[in-house]
């Protein structure tokens, strides 16, 4: 049986609208050569990906900036990078034969407005009122959709599903969220 590396990616959640971080979680054989580190990000809605060239058991915090996304006061600031369907394919030479591709959806922006109707909210330990118990059961459906959307894009390999069931999460998140003053 030939030894072969495992090339894996993980792609944390984090809150940080501005980064998105990914880690090198591959397990290499010590009997091959980790030659040519490649990771290509297709951003959502573009078709050509943005090429990093990177070590083996990287761990990299892109901007932005580094995905072509925000072209101006680089540096400075740290631009919103959109919630979507991120494509990433690592792979080590030969690149054509030895790499892993991942529909990546990006859930930053929906999390953190989830998170800010929470905190309007000021739920408290107790059980909620009949009004307040509706808004918790949407609540609970809302973050039952974006989980959904997730599993969707990356696990069951239907991106335009994923999204529409975001869509439809932000769509109804949002509209809560400007009744507790965090509508953006």
């Amino acid at each position: 049986m030939a030894e072969k590396h495992i090339l894996s990616l993980e792609v944390p959640l984090n809150t940080n609208c501005g980064l998105i971080t990914i880690t090198d979680t591959s397990v290499y054989t010590t009997n091959l050569p980790v030659d040519c580190p490649e990771l290509l990000i297709t951003p959502p809605g573009y078709n050509s990906p943005i090429l990093f060239k990177l070590q083996e058991g990287f761990s990299i915090n892109i901007t932005a900036c580094d995905l072509s996304l925000q072209l101006a006061d680089c540096g400075n600031t740290l631009g919103m990078i959109p919630d979507g369907v991120y494509v990433l394919r690592y792979s080590v030479s030969p690149n054509d034969k030895v790499y892993v591709e991942y529909n990546h959806l990006r859930v930053t922006n929906i999390t953190n407005l989830y998170y800010q109707v929470l905190c309007e909210m000021n739920i408290n330990d107790c059980e909620p009122h009949s009004e307040r118990k509706d808004l918790t059961n949407e609540l609970e459906y809302i973050k039952l959709l974006i989980d959904a959307a997730i599993s969707n894009v990356e696990y069951c390999r239907s991106p335009s599903k994923g999204m529409d069931l975001y869509n439809y999460a932000y769509k109804r998140l949002h509209k809560i969220s400007c009744t507790y003053g965090a509508c953006i």
